[in-house]
């Protein structure tokens, strides 16, 4: 894929799950296109290996987002200016129907996937008013735009990214900052999501085998997370983009 050197030259960006996966690609992309990046992730061993594999001004920060200590340092780190926001960090469920929910897992896919978002770019928000420009991109899924691509706690977290992507868009874009997601079908990632529900199998399994596109590299997703981010998407805002091989057509 083109690299654009220096479309992020002198910006400061902060993408959550960097240490690997679709986080990781990001980071990559950014930093080789002339970002300086703030990459977050809950395993040491992922941020160091990414350190030592690529280069650029890329700052680390281990913690988990749901954690107000882990906002804070990722703040600290990233200074006094904030351009750009990757909200990439999720888990998925264990493809639970609504009637096999355990409440553990409820409250952790939300808390990840949602409340994590909300609050790492409620923090980030002042910074980029005062300085009158931001973008910020949340991972979202194809399962925030269909019932049938996971269990119930993932397609309702994936849906309110939704919900919380156009509110923010809604209320910022005037103010000069952006808020956009992209929905991603299967991505060759290292999230785990065994069927942990025999009912589940059942219902989704001949759809999967049938209706899925080709899994995606993380890299065909970063490309569209740094095109949002980029002034290059300067007037887009509001936008679910659906990143998913044509998912969406059949």
């Amino acid at each position: 894929m083109s690299v654009y050197p220096n479309r992020f030259a002198g910006t400061t960006v902060i993408v959550t799950g960097g240490g690997a996966g679709i986080g990781r690609a990001t980071v990559e992309r950014i930093a080789a296109e002339g970002g300086r990046v703030v990459a977050t992730d809950v395993l040491p061993e992922r941020l160091e290996k990414l350190t030592s594999e690529v280069s650029g001004d890329i700052l680390t920060v281990t913690g988990d987002v749901t954690e107000p200590d882990t906002i804070a340092r990722v703040l600290a780190a990233a200074g006094d200016r904030i351009d750009g926001l990757a909200n990439v960090a999720g888990i998925m469920d264990g493809f639970e129907p609504t009637a096999e929910i355990l409440d553990e897992t409820w409250d952790r896919v939300l808390a990840v996937n949602l409340t994590a978002m909300m609050t790492l770019t409620r923090a980030v928000l002042p910074l980029m008013l005062a300085q009158g420009h931001g973008s910020i991109v949340n991972v979202g899924s194809e399962a925030g735009l269909r019932g049938s691509a996971a269990g119930t706690p993932y397609t309702v977290s994936k849906h309110a990214v939704n919900g919380f992507t156009l509110s923010t868009a809604f209320f910022y874009t005037p103010k000069g900052v952006r808020c956009n997601a992209v929905a991603p079908g299967p991505v060759a990632t290292s999230i785990e999501a065994p069927f942990r529900s025999e009912w589940s199998a059942q219902r989704l399994g001949p759809l999967f085998q049938t209706n899925i596109p080709p899994v995606a590299q993380p890299e065909e997703l970063a490309a569209a997370i740094a095109w949002l981010l980029s002034d290059d998407a300067s007037n887009v805002s509001g936008s679910i983009l659906r990143v998913d091989g044509g998912w969406a057509a059949i």
